[in-house]
């Protein structure tokens, strides 16, 4: 029954695995959301806290995030434009997949 509500989502995806890189995979949206966890952030926040994105990378990244439901986008009405990002409560159930990530890539790491 999973497989077949999984498959028959456009036929996007053929396992929870695949669903799971597609949406949360990559350099940069792992990053984005480590930091995202720790408290809202501007733009240029996350821009200083990961300075090997490009702005465009960044951007894209974003949007990417907001349109799967991890990421909120909050726009306020100023000038200049001030915008804010932060983790929706749906984004916040990756926090102990990337806890596990964490550990796991401190022990890689300690092995020398």
């Amino acid at each position: 029954m999973i497989k077949s509500k999984i498959l028959s989502a456009e036929n996007r995806y053929h396992c929870p695995v695949e669903a799971t890189m597609d949406v949360i995979g990559g350099k940069w949206k792992l990053l984005i959301i480590h930091h995202l966890l720790e408290g809202t952030k501007r733009f240029n926040e996350l821009q200083k806290a990961i300075p090997a994105v490009t702005q465009r990378m960044l951007t894209s990244k974003l949007r990417e995030l907001e349109r799967d439901g991890i990421v909120h986008r909050k726009v306020y009405a100023e000038v200049p434009p001030k915008v804010e990002y932060s983790m929706t409560e749906f984004g916040r159930t990756v926090e102990p997949m990337l806890w596990v990530m964490h550990d796991w890539g401190k022990i890689f790491m300690e092995r020398g």
